[in-house]
């Protein structure tokens, strides 16, 4: 059986390499960024989950563009569409949709004319 001293001993050497680990690691907490210069337009942007999904609930509702299979992708505000269309008019329709949705900042074009 060891001796209480000794236990004693292993605990203080313990606590005293614990300690300052655990006040570097409580440090580095991350805290959220708040700026007083962030503009209301930036606020009430939707994330681009939700932006994603009302640009193809808004291309899914116009029955020109329903059956095209049209990927759309978003990053901070971005559209990207890409996928395929039949004609010059469906890219140009598909495209003037999504600008339309509110929050899409811009629209990067990656439609392409379907193979004949």
């Amino acid at each position: 059986m060891q001796s209480t001293p000794f236990i004693q001993s292993r605990f203080l050497i313990v606590a005293a390499l614990a300690l300052p680990a655990f006040a570097f690691t409580a440090g580095c907490k991350s805290t959220p960024v708040t700026s007083a210069n962030t503009n209301a337009s930036s606020e009430s942007a939707p994330d681009d989950a939700t932006l994603a999904a009302r640009v193809k609930a808004a291309l899914a509702a116009d029955p020109g563009l329903k059956p095209l299979p049209v990927s759309v992708a978003t990053y901070r505000g971005v559209v990207q569409l890409s996928g395929y269309a039949d004609s010059e008019v469906q890219i140009q329709k598909a495209l003037a949709v999504a600008r339309g949705v509110p929050g899409v900042q811009s629209v990067s074009n990656e439609l392409h004319l379907r193979p004949q």
